[in-house]
């Protein structure tokens, strides 16, 4: 499948210039970031519906951190 966006001058630039620095295509560029943005805003979306669910305990965090072992 192909998706074709249309880029400012200034935007290709940065990705040519990531893409030398990575040695890879603009494509790979692409995909990398495509595929970290989409985790992330996926993972945004979980921890929203959590914080927003009654049900999920929120947990104070000076009592979680009595809880962890000490470190030596």
């Amino acid at each position: 499948m192909h998706v074709t966006v249309r880029l400012p001058d200034s935007v290709i630039e940065t990705l040519d210039a990531a893409a030398a620095v990575l040695k890879c295509s603009r494509a790979d560029v692409i995909r990398q970031a495509l595929k970290r943005y989409v985790e992330d805003y996926l993972d945004i979306g979980s921890a929203l519906e959590r914080l927003r669910d009654p049900t999920d305990p929120v947990l104070d965090w000076d009592d979680v951190k009595h809880e962890l072992p000490a470190a030596d």
